[in-house]
């Protein structure tokens, strides 16, 4: 099965976009959507149906959960990675009850994001 290359990454702040842009270049994406809050990535993600979703749980506009739900209620076999610098059980567990794939911390290092991220991608789209 062919590897996994489109992206959409949504987080309010653009260096953060920037590193997990760069971030999954590393690791084979070529094609890349990015978007500002939850809202305007809903929009996006219906619009484009990128392989991987990228998203911050706390964005300005629309939460990262309810955009979450609302793209797994659009496609529920959407690969959607949540990305917080808080990971309070709450919200991971919020996150996996509403759909995400998985979750990371913003500062995790870059090498060990990049393995979880092959590893999640192996997985469902097998190594």
């Amino acid at each position: 099965m062919k590897r996994p290359d489109t992206a959409l990454i949504v987080d309010d702040e653009k260096h953060l976009r920037v590193y997990m842009k760069l971030l999954l270049k590393q690791i084979g994406f070529t094609e890349f959507f990015e978007a500002i809050n939850g809202q305007q990535g809903v929009d996006l993600y219906k619009a484009h149906q990128p392989d991987l979703v990228l998203m911050d749980v706390n964005m300005p506009v629309k939460e990262g959960i309810e955009a979450l739900k609302e793209i797994v209620e659009f496609n529920q076999n959407a690969v959607v990675v949540m990305a917080s610098s808080v990971a309070s059980r709450q919200a991971v567990e919020a996150s996996v009850e509403c759909g995400a794939s998985y979750y990371i911390r913003k500062d995790t290092p870059k090498a060990e994001i990049a393995e979880l991220l092959n590893g999640l991608i192996d997985d469902i789209w097998g190594g």
